[in-house]
């Protein structure tokens, strides 16, 4: 796996053992690309994985960035990825709930990638936009299933647009 812009451009990174889907380099140049110019922005990447997202948004110029992962078999996987990065990648080993729960930084921009069977996805949207993880203008990108989508966005968010790769979803959600 490589990183796919910004000044890391073609680094290869890791990929953890245990069960993972990391995200396709197509759907990162393209997430990446709508969202513009990251400099000076702040970057949350929630079920991090690998850390790829966080490592990315760091490559174009997010500061600060965190990445939440609780599958401790990623673990050294993770620390080791986000050595590459320009800017200091603050690492959380936790329950996503948990980090949520406990949030009181804000965030520019919010990376969610649950694991695809998990069932809980909308309630944790629902819990990030009314945490003080998001604030005004904040945006929250959600990475799913094609077939698994919400009827209307939870409160607080509004629906900016939908990219669609393959057998996946990411949505856009904006902060009102």
């Amino acid at each position: 796996m490589r990183v796919t812009g910004g000044v890391l451009k073609g680094r290869q990174v890791e990929v953890p053992g245990g069960v993972i889907r990391p995200a396709m380099d197509r759907m990162r140049e393209s997430v990446f690309g709508a969202l513009g110019d990251l400099s000076g922005l702040s970057f949350l990447d929630i079920f991090s994985g690998s850390g790829i997202i966080a490592l990315e948004a760091a490559s174009r110029g997010a500061d600060p960035v965190e990445a939440v992962e609780m599958d401790t078999v990623k673990r050294k996987t993770l620390i080791n990825n986000v050595s590459i990065s320009p800017v200091r990648i603050q690492c959380r080993f936790m329950a996503a709930e948990l980090y949520v729960r406990r949030a009181q930084k804000r965030f520019d921009i919010i990376f969610c990638d649950p694991p695809f069977p998990y069932k809980f996805k909308w309630e944790l949207v629902g819990a990030i936009a009314a945490s003080p993880l998001m604030g005004p203008g904040s945006r929250l990108l959600i990475h799913r299933p094609r077939q698994d989508f919400f009827d209307q966005p939870p409160l607080g968010l509004t629906f900016e647009e939908s990219r669609t790769y393959g057998r996946s979803v990411v949505d856009f959600l904006k902060k009102f």
